[in-house]
């Protein structure tokens, strides 16, 4: 996929954050870009300002943790521009809830956001994808939190998932003219600590939301700064076309969190190091 300029994608969550840095850096790329977001409000207004650098983008408001929104997306896309090249899963959310405060519907929502809709995205786009023969490539954003635990245990969980579906699917959608990337971003310019808002109508009032009291006011303030302070979306939006371009397996924003990823293999290391030189029984 060297030559964007033509391509169709589609891209969830793209009304804010590190998705609308995803649609902007392929609009700018030539590439024509279906936005979705369940913010419609958002969806309208960010729509209206690329379309107003000429760029050739529509919208479709989407709730991901419905499997039927996200065909009734795609169908969209393809009405709209014929066909489909690539397909940006990035959609999620934080919270559900730590250990002792989580319940049954902030796993749904988080599951269903993070991680259902990037299975789902990959059933529903993948034979779209393949359908034109014209080659596509299909970026899923995990999380560092996706190759350390270090976040709340719902998001973990997601974003593992989200690393481990897009490893496992990358040599088998190879052979079918199909890239597949993960993104494992840090600290981003987003609203991610603000996904409460994005609690869908069927869920709210359900969604066990972390204590605001229960969180030191310190760590908050360094969540915040390192938020506030984070790597620009636009930038994370023009590494994923490169990788796209290039087909890169894995996307990275930055080195911060390096030595995290480092010091988890030389624990998984360790552990086979203690049962090392054994003979299992049979």
């Amino acid at each position: 996929m060297q030559q964007l300029a033509g391509k169709v994608a589609f891209v969830t969550g793209a009304a804010s954050g590190i998705g609308l840095g995803i649609a902007e850096a392929l609009a700018q790329s030539g590439v024509k870009v279906m936005l979705s977001d369940i913010d419609g409000d958002a969806l309208d207004r960010e729509v209206a300002r690329l379309a107003a650098t000429n760029a050739d983008v529509a919208g479709f408001r989407a709730d991901v943790s419905l499997k039927a929104e996200i065909a009734a997306a795609a169908d969209a896309c393809i009405e709209r521009f014929g066909k489909v090249h690539i397909l940006i899963n990035n959609a999620g959310v934080g919270g559900g809830g730590d250990y002792g405060g989580w319940n049954d519907a902030g796993w749904d929502w988080v599951i269903g956001v993070n991680l259902m809709s990037v299975v789902w995205g990959f059933e529903i786009f993948g034979p779209l994808l393949e359908a034109h023969g014209e080659g596509g490539h299909i970026v899923s954003t995990a999380s560092m939190a996706g190759l350390v635990a270090a976040v709340a245990p719902g998001y973990n969980v997601t974003k593992y998932g989200v690393v481990a579906l897009s490893e496992g699917l990358r040599p088998k959608l190879a052979a079918r003219g199909i890239g597949v990337s993960v993104l494992c971003p840090g600290f981003v310019r987003t609203r991610i600590m603000e996904s409460a808002r994005a609690i869908p109508e069927r869920l709210a009032g359900k969604v066990a939301l972390p204590d605001p009291a229960a969180v030191p006011a310190d760590m908050a303030a360094i969540f915040a700064h390192a938020i506030n302070n984070g790597v620009d979306p636009l930038y994370v939006g023009e590494l994923v076309v490169e990788a796209i371009q290039n087909d890169w397996g894995y996307i990275f924003t930055d080195n911060d969190f390096e030595s995290g990823v480092d010091a988890r293999f030389a624990a998984i290391k360790a552990g086979f190091d203690q049962i090392r030189g054994r003979v299992p029984r049979r």
